[in-house]
């Protein structure tokens, strides 16, 4: 009798040992792939009057600081934010530190020339630019006011304004962007359209799921998940949740995220029973540009 249950304990115990075997040991291997189906785009602004396209300071409000320059060139600085700012959606302010666009003036009586004998009247531009999927971000940019204004209009400065929003120079003598200055210059309607175009556009983050791999071995899964945050703002606290169909696998908090930085994040070993249907899903409680983008599905290979 006690042969008996011996002979049964050992029984029993294989066959758990089986069954255990089969939930947990890596005896095949599976491979994901992204669903076709979730591919969304933000639309660009194509435009040959910027340096890139969707160039754009992340925010509507934009800073400046002038420094050393004398009343009459401030004064005409001044007057091409008041004046951009009248054509446009955009809004500039004076701080005193931290700004978006430095502004200095030349302090020598002398003005600069070019090889081809024409007189510098000042210089800009962006001096730092981020480039992500969506926007060419500009993050800081400087003008160098060099020769004072003779026309009622502040043309110089306002020329040196718009290189530092991005546009390139033009090829109608009539436009403000035209590399040699005369007072009749103006700003064009396709320029002011453009600004407003552009900054339409919320300064919101937005989360993506950039780039996702995924591969089963028996019942272990191995992921690499890229985050990115192609929006104009850094992102808050969110989190990665992954799905094996319906069924919640896996939660993972995610740090906040600057503008254009991305995170990479690497599980191993993470055990999951019966794969059908990959899902990977950033859950987020703030305003983002695009949710759509926030969410990848993986299927089997088969």
């Amino acid at each position: 009798m006690r042969w008996n249950i011996f002979l049964s304990i050992i029984f029993i115990i294989f066959v758990m040992g089986l069954f255990f075997s089969y939930l947990f040991l890596p005896f095949n291997q599976i491979q994901f792939a992204k669903k076709t189906g979730n591919n969304f785009n933000f639309s660009s602004i194509n435009s040959s009057m910027q340096f890139y396209t969707n160039m754009r300071f992340p925010d509507k409000i934009i800073t400046y600081k002038i420094s050393n320059c004398p009343l009459q060139k401030e004064n005409d600085m001044k007057s091409a934010f008041d004046d951009m700012a009248g054509r446009t959606i955009l809004l500039f302010n004076s701080v005193s530190e931290n700004e978006d666009i430095s502004i200095t003036c030349d302090s020598g009586q002398k003005t600069a020339e070019n090889e081809n004998g024409v007189f510098i009247a000042g210089e800009g531009g962006p001096t730092e630019v981020l480039k992500t999927p969506l926007f060419n971000i500009i993050l800081h940019g400087k003008i160098l006011l060099i020769r004072q204004s003779e026309c009622m209009s502040s043309n110089i400065a306002t020329h040196e304004l718009l290189h530092v929003l991005g546009f390139d120079h033009s090829a109608n003598p009539s436009n403000i962007m035209y590399p040699v200055s005369n007072c009749d210059q103006v700003v064009s309607d396709d320029i002011s359209d453009l600004i407003d175009q552009l900054y339409t556009i919320d300064s919101k983050s937005d989360l993506s799921l950039d780039n996702i791999s995924a591969s089963i071995k028996g019942r272990y899964l191995d992921c690499e998940i890229n985050i990115l945050n192609q929006g104009l703002k850094k992102s808050e606290q969110a989190e990665i949740l992954i799905y094996n169909k319906d069924n919640l696998v896996k939660r993972i908090d995610l740090r906040p995220i600057n503008i254009g930085e991305g995170l990479k994040i690497t599980l191993r070993n993470l055990w999951i029973y019966n794969p059908i249907e990959l899902k990977f899903m950033i859950n987020s409680s703030f305003d983002e540009l695009d949710k759509e983008n926030n969410q990848a599905t993986l299927e089997i290979i088969k």
